[in-house]
């Protein structure tokens, strides 16, 4: 159920299942079913508000600047009483009879509950995951979380951005703490992840004050650019400039040098093995992974094997766009020329850059335009789109979404890596935005976080194919009003389709059947017409996100099945905008449970 740090960390979605508990209501009035409702959504808020003083930086994500200058708790010992409070939590759970509940209510128990029970089950799990590495790492989350994050409105905002810099010095301390316990435990990440993570660390403690450049560092810069725009006097912003320059080199400094010092030292004992197998239990994590990532009961060989019939059928579809382009030559070839081809590229200079990203912008506004043929209920957060950070780019995703704050002072925010624009074609661009923008990601969470009709607790859930699943369904629908009229575009969507389906087969392929680094890299150069940079990225997201990357399809296909289900049902009565309000309205679900209320909503439409 920790709200704590989940914006970086390995995401284990919860399964939600029948939890046996008698469901009738005809032994409750109607007024005692109120009362009851109530005084449980009560208590999942108190919960969620004890969470939320747990955690200032969720505070900050939300746009709540109490506690605007601390850090969450990364000591090892927060574990154990994050245990003790889940196991009260679910002692109270158990005494609640779901008889005396609305629909609603019902739902967020069952939710709730499920969570709870997921967090005491993984518990065993805990250091089972790397929290220094190339894609998500504390090492560059954390300075990106004040870039990104820590507005400065005020001299007291100021001052709290300082008191994190001062404060980052035993956060750093914890982490290397943390990652001194997973190598006792067998823990260790492969060799690949310390060039990455070492070169990053080392480039945040790049520049003035600590060395006598005449650039200044990341955390410089932009505390120093927020400043200059605080209407203070001249000599209030040199004292605060001063202020932070001393917290850099006094505690940013040393907590950066000790980090990189510890990773250097534990580079030697590293290997070049991948998979979690090679953990102890390793077989029964990566299990308990699918699991909670997919929220299905797919085995690893059975999402294995859906990846390779996907992969295959795609390899199909994209033959036939071979064909309206008249091109002459293999797949393969076609991949190569797609890779090779300067039409499909921007220049690698900042004018190229620039250009990516004033396209980018103009999709999504295109897209903007056409919401109202495909939703009724539409977010009123805006999305902004960004370049990743130049100290993040060379190690960070392809692209990603950011949420924007609840209280609407943070708009959503795409962010697409531009450090290698040979990874970055423009075939793909449409795909992307509406995967990451609208109507993916910024739909589906802007969406969750302005209802009304759910507990708080709902709003910032985390079920990971119920997420990508529909960021990958949002690549789709655009095709169904009009969009990817150029086929090369089209092909991009069947690129990045089949990127996610040939996830399905290397992610499973690392954990569970043993491949080595290289023979995965080989199996997307051969099977995509991807960048062998961006091929060599996502393997090694894979390596230190296992089971994360399944997730995608495996949602896609079954917001699909649920959709052509329902198509069949209901027939003319059929509304693809009240489908996507029942995908959407409720936060997001385990796909079990988003099954459970497509087939009521059908149901009632009947």
């Amino acid at each position: 159920m920790k709200i704590k740090n989940s914006f970086f960390l390995i995401l284990f979605s919860a399964t939600v299942i029948s939890c046996g508990e008698n469901t009738e209501s005809g032994n409750y009035s109607e007024e005692e079913i109120k009362k009851t409702s109530a005084e449980l959504n009560d208590y999942f808020e108190r919960e969620f508000q004890k969470e939320l003083e747990e955690s200032p930086m969720m505070k900050t994500r939300m746009g709540i600047k109490t506690d605007y200058g601390k850090w969450d708790d990364f000591s090892n010992l927060k574990y154990a009483e994050d245990l003790e409070q889940a196991k009260q939590r679910l002692d109270h759970l158990d005494k609640v009879d779901t008889a005396s509940l609305n629909e609603e209510t019902k739902l967020s128990f069952a939710l709730y509950k499920r969570q709870v029970k997921n967090e005491i089950e993984d518990y065993d799990f805990r250091f089972y995951n790397y929290p220094v590495n190339q894609m998500h790492g504390y090492h560059a989350e954390l300075p990106a979380f004040l870039i990104n994050m820590h507005q400065i409105d005020s001299v007291p905002d100021a001052k709290a951005y300082i008191s994190r810099l001062v404060g980052l010095e035993k956060v750093m301390n914890d982490i290397i703490e943390q990652l001194k316990i997973r190598e006792q435990n067998g823990i260790i990440p492969p060799k690949f992840v310390f060039d990455r993570t070492l070169d990053a660390s080392r480039n945040i403690i790049k520049g003035k004050p600590f060395t006598n450049s005449a650039e200044a560092s990341t955390l410089m810069e932009d505390f120093s650019s927020k400043i200059e725009k605080l209407n203070i006097s001249k000599e209030q912003k040199t004292g605060l400039i001063n202020e932070a320059e001393t917290a850099l080199v006094d505690h940013v400094q040393p907590a950066y040098k000790s980090l990189v010092e510890f990773l250097e030292n534990q580079q030697k004992r590293a290997t070049d093995e991948a998979g979690v197998w090679k953990f102890p239990k390793g077989e029964e994590f990566y299990s308990n992974a699918l699991a909670r990532v997919t929220t299905t009961n797919l085995s690893a060989d059975e999402i294995h094997e859906i990846g390779l019939n996907e992969v295959a059928r795609i390899h199909g579809e994209m033959e036939k766009i071979m064909e309206e382009v008249g091109f002459e030559g293999t797949l393969q070839d076609f991949f190569e020329f797609m890779k090779t081809d300067e039409q499909f590229y921007y220049e690698n200079t900042d004018a190229g850059k620039a250009a990516y990203l004033k396209e980018a912008k103009n999709i999504i506004n295109a897209m903007k335009t056409r919401l109202p043929q495909l939703f009724n209920t539409r977010p009123e957060a805006d999305i902004v789109v960004k370049a990743v950070e130049p100290f993040r780019e060379k190690s960070a995703g392809k692209a990603f979404y950011q949420q924007p704050a609840i209280d609407g002072s943070r708009p959503g925010t795409y962010y697409a890596n531009l450090y290698d624009m040979q990874a970055m074609p423009k075939y793909e661009m449409e795909a992307l935005a509406y995967h990451e923008g609208i109507p993916g990601h910024h739909m589906q969470i802007a969406i969750a976080q302005e209802l009304d009709s759910i507990p708080d607790f709902r709003k910032f859930s985390f079920f990971t194919a119920y997420v990508e699943g529909w960021g990958l369904y949002s690549e789709y629908i655009p095709k169904e009003i009009g969009f990817y009229k150029d086929p090369y575009s089209d092909f991009g969507r069947l690129a990045m389709e089949l990127w996610r389906s040939c996830r399905l087969v290397v992610d499973t392929g690392i954990h569970s059947k043993k491949w080595t680094r290289q023979e995965a890299i080989d199996y997307y150069k051969k099977n995509t017409p991807a960048a062998e940079s961006a091929c060599v990225k996502m393997v090694e997201r894979h390596i230190v996100m296992p089971g994360q990357a399944t997730a995608y399809k495996i949602g896609m296909n079954k917001i699909l099945d649920l959709r052509e289900r329902a198509k069949k049902e209901l027939g003319d009565n059929f509304d693809i905008k009240e489908f996507h309000d029942v995908v959407l309205t409720d936060g997001a679900l385990p796909l079990t449970i988003l099954e459970s209320r497509v087939d009521s909503w059908v149901r009632s439409k009947k």
